[in-house]
């Protein structure tokens, strides 16, 4: 059994499959196991330079942390209260939305975020007929129709930019908000609809009720992989890029390493945990071309994290709140700033306790982790780190006032690193799905597919393995009832 690809997916794949008398090769053409979840240091504390958190109300991450036996190490955000910085202003983001789609036009209007004609616009939502949609479409073209334009530009581009570095005109409503888009059938009004999928608010609070959207491991997510690995039994190998698959008897033959220097591995069952187009490409080969070509129409986007570390001095006081987002619209090169040791306060105690002494002596530091780059917007992530680094800065600067330069900065490029869900998504899902089934051992998973979160992508990869293991049984029934006479 072989699973390619080294990712979340592909190892939560693996750990799935152990104890079930099932020899798993993982095969990761890169050097290092994890995909988008890594860890580095800056300014002597380690920190994710990837994905930092994973919903803590899907249980699939969680659960598979238990698993793995990591379940102590799941530490709460500090704070959970996050802002938009636009039209010149810091603004509180409304905690009753949903991706942006606001449950509660009053907190809306008091946020400020929209213009006084913006406000008046959303509360059409409330008035208008139902708003027919024949097939998907877009996230800013249905929410447009129902809030107008200003509400989509500078609540919920920002919002799903920040998970997608994406455009809402382009992304597909069905596949980017899947349970707003079931609500959104039984409701006229989507600020209902929005309102139905959140919790009811706390006594007295005009928010959720208590309990974490968010949680992470208090080593950081990166730990996260190495830990699966280990648990899952697998044979695990590293710089193994596999480059071709075709059907054998029995099974599968991959060709893995260079055109000089290849080697061939026989599999009775092959897991493709890749993005999008390498996926498509070991596909193209196989009778399995509708597949193949719906790979190759998923498109990606690139950005790049910055971390910057300043001392506590440079705030004057601490921030408040985990971060804050920016629309497109306000022109900004940064579209997301997360306050990392603010949200997380055990990134500093953990350092202390490591004996690893923050700078400058005697002091705190703060990190922030900022986001760069948009569909798009690739001209900007041309700069060298340097570059990068300052232009982060002076973005911070402008937002919240910090004064010096940084005592330390890393940036971390993710070169074609989101999937684009864009309009369609869900239909090119099912040609994968359905070319790939029609090939029996054969399974694909991924962040490509159902969702690019943590927990999404172990969904995906307990799919797959469940799919193959299925596929062995019945290979070994028909053999044993071959061999009865």
């Amino acid at each position: 059994m072989a699973i390619v690809g080294g990712g979340i997916a592909g190892l939560a794949a693996a750990f799935f499959l152990r104890d079930r008398a099932v020899a798993v090769t993982v095969l990761e053409g890169s050097p290092r196991l994890g995909g988008k979840l890594a860890i580095c240091e800056v300014a002597g504390i380690a920190v994710d330079e990837g994905a930092e958190s994973l919903l803590a109300r899907r249980p699939e991450g969680t659960d598979l942390i238990g698993a793995v036996g990591l379940a102590g190490q799941l530490v709460r955000p500090g704070t959970t209260s996050a802002a938009i910085w636009t039209r010149g202003q810091m603004r509180p983001l409304p905690r009753r939305q949903f991706m942006g789609v606001p449950a509660d036009l009053d907190e809306l209007t008091r946020s400020g975020i929209l213009s006084p004609e913006g406000n008046a616009r959303s509360r059409a939502d409330l008035e208008l007929p139902v708003t027919a949609r024949d097939g998907d479409v877009s996230v800013a073209g249905y929410v447009g129709a129902r809030f107008g334009g200003e509400l989509v530009d500078r609540l919920v581009d920002p919002l799903l930019g920040g998970v997608y570095a994406g455009r809402s005109d382009q992304l597909s409503f069905e596949a980017t908000l899947p349970g707003l888009a079931r609500a959104s059938r039984e409701r006229r009004s989507l600020a209902e609809a929005a309102a139905s999928l959140l919790p009811p608010p706390a006594a007295g609070q005009p928010g959720p009720a208590p309990g974490p959207v968010f949680t992470t491991l208090a080593g950081g997510l990166g730990t996260l992989p190495p830990a699966l690995a280990a648990a899952s039994g697998a044979a695990v190998r590293t710089g193994a890029m596999v480059r071709g698959l075709a059907r054998v008897p029995g099974g599968w033959r991959l060709t893995v390493g260079s055109a000089r220097a290849p080697e061939w591995l026989d599999a009775d069952a092959v897991i493709l945990a890749l993005p999008a187009r390498p996926a498509g490409r070991l596909l193209a080969a196989l009778p399995v071309a509708a597949a193949a070509s719906a790979l190759g129409e998923i498109g990606y986007a690139s950005m790049a994290i910055v971390t910057l570390a300043y001392p506590a001095a440079a705030f004057g006081s601490l921030p408040e709140g985990s971060g804050y987002l920016v629309p497109a619209v306000d022109g900004r090169p940064v579209k997301a700033v997360t306050f990392s040791t603010v949200k997380w306060p055990h990134l500093l105690a953990g350092a202390r306790q490591a004996g690893r002494r923050p700078r400058p002596p005697g002091g705190d530091i703060h990190l922030v982790r900022c986001s760069v780059g948009r569909l798009g917007e690739e001209a900007v992530l041309q700069r060298d780190d340097r570059e990068l680094a300052a232009l982060a800065g002076a973005d911070l600067a402008a937002a919240t006032g910090v004064s010096g330069a940084p005592l330390d900065t890393r940036v971390t490029r993710w070169g074609g690193g989101l999937p684009q869900y864009t309009v369609g998504h869900l239909d090119r899902v099912q040609r994968i799905r359905a070319g790939v089934a029609g090939q029996p051992g054969l399974a694909v998973c991924g962040a490509a597919l159902d969702g690019i979160g943590i927990p999404a992508c172990i969904a995906s990869a307990r799919l797959a393995a469940d799919q193959v293991l299925s596929h062995l049984k019945s290979v070994a029934g028909t053999e044993l009832g071959a061999g009865r006479d």
